[in-house]
């Protein structure tokens, strides 16, 4: 995993954390581990300092050998992710191979409980549409989060309501009946922080704008 400074719009500082492919054989099996980034930069697992020397591997160790009749699974490459986030977390985004994703907190976004667009938050979705009309892009969902505070119930119109608006933006740039929506609240459904701090769950309060990548 690298780390370098980055933006995703002129004059922003941004930090940006790639994910490398890796190649993965296991016998009998292959499993895909699941990679996050924490908010800063972390040391590797494994590159920790260490007193003690490392321990020693028998390399005839019957163990460590396929069992009788047991095959290699095929080499498989793993998704490449790299996710490009600013210093402020208000603005995320992440891309794979197949996907881009954008992820803005709802404060930059709305008011307090309300899901009326602020002036700077229709800059900010204008910029993605104009991602995804570089990625030519026919398919495009919005999804609306909230954090655990309030009912569930209203966590879920809210979220719906500011998916909504956000869309609304999308479709006036955008201006072409060949794109499809799909608009969804899930309301406190799918954190992606811990919302037992008002950290987390400013992180959570958020809206999702995903689409293809145009394949390469």
């Amino acid at each position: 995993m690298t780390v370098t400074p980055t933006s995703l719009r002129a004059g922003t500082p941004r930090l940006a954390l790639t994910l490398t492919a890796a190649t993965v054989m296991v016998a009998t099996n292959v499993f895909g581990a699941v990679a996050y980034a924490d908010d800063g930069p972390s040391v590797p697992p494994g590159t920790e300092a260490t007193a003690s020397a490392p321990v020693e591997v028998d390399a005839n160790d019957p163990d460590l050998k396929l069992p009788d009749g047991a095959t290699l699974a095929e080499p498989k490459v793993l998704d490449i992710k790299s996710v490009v986030e600013d210093e402020s977390g208000d603005e995320r985004r992440e891309d794979t191979n197949s996907d881009v994703k954008f992820a803005l907190q709802a404060e930059v976004l709305f008011g307090k409980d309300s899901a009326k667009l602020s002036a700077a938050a229709r800059a900010r979705i204008e910029g993605i549409a104009e991602e995804i009309k570089t990625q030519n892009a026919t398919q495009v969902r919005v999804f609306g989060f909230t954090d655990d505070l309030g009912s569930s119930a209203h966590g879920d119109v809210l979220s719906k309501q500011r998916a909504n608006a956000v869309q609304e933006v999308l479709d006036q740039q955008l201006n072409d009946s060949n794109i499809t929506y799909e608009v969804r609240g899930y309301g406190e459904q799918y954190p992606i922080a811990d919302n037992s701090t008002e950290a987390g769950r400013k992180k959570n309060r958020r809206v999702e704008v995903s689409f293809p990548r145009t394949e390469s």
